[in-house]
């Protein structure tokens, strides 16, 4: 067909877009300021323990001001200290948690996953273990049962408010009134996976039962349709270190059915646990720090 002028579509100029340099990209892709608070955390050593905040910029190659502001917020994290009637600065031991917390979960989920494998097996339904960190449960371990899908997303890693997690209450039964108010008072980190919390009056009749039981099962409250039943692991003074749990489609059984059929496996993992974490640390391991 002839063409006219009138049919004529004007085609839209592609622009050019600039490509950075590598290094403009490593630099946009970085946040400055953290990488200048750990180049504060690098600079103390053996040699160099206490500082004051010259010695400090120096060390780290910043200016005083960038330096004092880093100190300022380093000191306020818990990470470094003011050494008293003194100019100076040093580190605290909560700098040794970072790596202690890695080594301590690695090691406590290569204690555990034979354990798990072997109540996942013993009652086909998922099971996990998590232990409290702030003001939220964080999932340590997960195994599934079969392909047996959920509906939840919860992963290693994954943490869910204390409060709001039947892992969670299960531990929080067990601990003293001030550290679950501690707990309770702290601001959960932000996630995916959020509910409000319960006021107090309704918390603490349920934690209770929970305890006057040995375990807790209930409806998650995250998820419907789904139900958990969860129990502290505990260690020799009677302490929770971490949680473990079973959890399984409502529309399988009911709630006396699922009792009876894995109440006794679940508590006979979270004693095997207790057990490995006790004899783990006999032995030189730190898995008990990972709670």
């Amino acid at each position: 067909m002839a063409r006219t002028p009138h049919s004529t579509v004007a085609r839209p100029l592609k622009r050019r877009v600039a490509r950075p340099h590598d290094g403009n990209k490593a630099l946009k892709n970085s946040v400055q300021s953290l990488a200048k608070g750990f180049r504060i955390l690098e600079a103390f050593s053996a040699d160099n323990d206490a500082m004051t905040l010259s010695e400090v910029a120096g060390a780290a190659r910043l200016d005083a001001g960038t330096a004092f502001r880093m100190l300022n917020t380093l000191v306020d994290l818990g990470y470094v200290a003011r050494i008293p009637e003194s100019r100076r600065f040093r580190l605290t031991l909560k700098v040794l948690d970072l790596g202690f917390h890695a080594m301590a979960r690695k090691d406590l989920r290569s204690l555990v996953q034979p354990i798990l494998r072997s109540l996942v097996g013993e009652v086909s339904e998922a099971a996990s273990l998590g232990v409290i960190e702030g003001g939220d449960v964080i999932y340590i371990e997960r195994m599934r049962a079969g392909r047996t899908r959920l509906g939840l997303d919860i992963r290693i890693g994954t943490a869910i408010p204390a409060a709001m997690s039947v892992i969670g209450r299960a531990i929080l039964a067990y601990l003293p009134r001030d550290a679950v108010d501690r707990v309770l008072a702290t601001e959960p980190r932000p996630g995916i996976l959020y509910a409000p919390v319960p006021s107090r009056v309704r918390l603490f009749p349920a934690l209770d039962a929970i305890r006057a039981r040995g375990f807790a099962l209930q409806e998650t409250m995250i998820a419907g349709g789904l139900r958990m039943l969860a129990a502290p692991v505990l260690d020799r003074n009677g302490f929770p270190v971490a949680g473990i749990s079973v959890a399984q489609l409502m529309i399988r059984s009911s709630d006396a059915e699922f009792e009876a059929r894995a109440v006794g496996p679940l508590l006979a993992a979270a004693r095997d646990i207790a057990r490995a974490i006790e004899a783990s640390e006999s032995t030189g391991l730190s898995s008990g720090e990972a709670v």
